[in-house]
């Protein structure tokens, strides 16, 4: 997509995505195929699946999509949720750049 349009989608990504925790919700199976965006080019996050809202920093259970998933999960570590979707976001970034 390039830079330009993907620095715009981004900057929407890590705004809905400070939404999200700042309800503490937590989204856990960021990836391209639950951002949806209109034609000018807003972007809508879709799939709450396997979103929660309890205990959002002591999360063990193996969520998400395994390319877009943080190690810790992975590995069958405890880990923050909005750590988990910061990552997940670092790699759409990646992917949309």
């Amino acid at each position: 997509m390039g830079e330009d349009i993907g620095r715009f989608l981004f900057r929407q990504l890590m705004k809905s995505i400070k939404y999200m925790h700042s309800r503490n919700v937590v989204h856990r199976d960021l990836k391209i195929e639950n951002i949806l965006y209109d034609e000018q080019m807003n972007i809508k996050v879709a799939d709450f699946v396997f979103s929660t809202y309890k205990s959002i920093n002591k999360l063990k259970s193996y969520r998400g999509t395994m390319t877009y998933m943080a190690p810790e999960i992975k590995q069958g570590k405890q880990y923050d949720g909005r750590q988990a979707d910061v990552f997940s976001a670092g790699v759409i970034l990646f992917i949309i750049v």
